[in-house]
């Protein structure tokens, strides 16, 4: 049995977005993460890219591995519903 990394299954997901049509990738944005949400993330980027331009790999890193941790919590509250905020969480 072949078990995948998140680094593998991440490598698989962006090397399929990215051959995905403009048209096709939005109706994937649209239908996932909705209009609302997709336009939060577009300001959000350009606002943090906008006030370090000369950061750009950076923050793009860092906006793609805050997009898995969003995943990650939703997946946890979703596991935990009904509890309460962070419950999924460890806190120190």
């Amino acid at each position: 049995m072949d078990v995948k990394t998140k680094k593998d299954l991440a490598v698989d997901f962006i090397n399929t977005i990215r051959t995905m049509e403009a048209a096709q990738l939005n109706s994937l944005i649209v239908k996932e993460a909705g209009e609302d949400l997709a336009q939060f993330f577009l300001s959000y980027s350009a606002n943090l890219i906008s006030k370090d331009p000369s950061r750009v790999l950076e923050n793009t890193s860092s906006l793609m591995l805050m997009g898995y941790l969003i995943r990650c919590h939703e997946e946890r509250d979703q596991a935990t519903a009904g509890g309460g905020k962070f419950q999924g969480y460890a806190l120190a």
